[in-house]
């Protein structure tokens, strides 16, 4: 079945997010650089244009007091009535939990590198991915609470790391990041040089190889969005 995802990416100027994320699923994309304004339409019956949902990390913080992320705010609230499969990453995550009313936290530190994450329970977006995985992080903000009737599906010593509200979905960590990405971030980072170099030291052949194990989240992803396609409720 052939499926059409949008993009949203959140992030500030050039960026590898819409790299990143339109060769991580295999799916018709189409891409809105919402910082800049530009939205996708809220589907309305039989003419929505897309099947699913992606929403990128960004350099902002969710609680900033920036028109765009009001505007958004208002739309993802949209999406959530109307019963749209999204997912979010990092920034993503914490902006869905925001959003639908759970609340975000500067954690007072960053957490920044390949790091360890451990999945709890039997969600359909971890299946095949073991119980305990690698995952690349860029962070310094947590979701404290998450919304009200939401699952927590993931966590670490620096705290949630996957939730589910119904079909929408939230991972702190980035499964969409290769070496490249990886690199860029940290050096686009002030940083202490011992800081820097601690975390690039993590960055290794096995660590790199370990994370891809954490992009099987887009595969499942679009199983799920394939599934609700084929609910009678949200067929078109």
């Amino acid at each position: 079945m052939n499926q059409t995802i949008a993009i949203v990416d959140a992030s500030v100027g050039e960026t590898p997010a819409e790299r990143n994320l339109t060769r991580s699923v295999d799916a018709t994309t189409q891409v809105y650089k919402v910082s800049d304004g530009q939205f996708p339409p809220v589907p309305a019956g039989p003419d929505r244009r897309y099947d699913g949902l992606i929403i990128s990390g960004s350099q902002t913080s969710v609680y900033d007091d920036l028109d765009w992320i009001h505007d958004l705010t208002s739309w993802v609230r949209d999406i959530h009535r109307a019963d749209i499969p999204t997912l979010g990453i990092c920034w993503g995550h914490q902006f869905l939990a925001q959003s639908l009313g759970g609340r975000v936290v500067d954690m007072g530190e960053h957490e920044l590198g390949y790091r360890t994450v451990r999945r709890r329970g039997d969600d359909p977006l971890f299946a095949d991915i073991p119980s305990s995985f690698t995952a690349f992080q860029t962070h310094s903000d947590r979701v404290a609470e998450l919304p009200p009737g939401s699952v927590e599906l993931a966590r670490n010593e620096y705290g949630i790391q996957a939730f589910r509200l119904g079909t929408r979905y939230g991972v702190q960590f980035h499964p969409e990041y290769d070496r490249e990405t990886a690199e860029w971030v940290i050096g686009n980072k002030d940083l202490s040089e011992d800081r820097r170099a601690s975390v690039l030291a993590t960055i290794t052949d096995e660590s790199v190889a370990a994370a891809r194990e954490s992009s099987g989240v887009f595969d499942n992803f679009m199983s799920l969005v394939a599934s609700h396609q084929r609910s009678p409720d949200h067929s078109h």
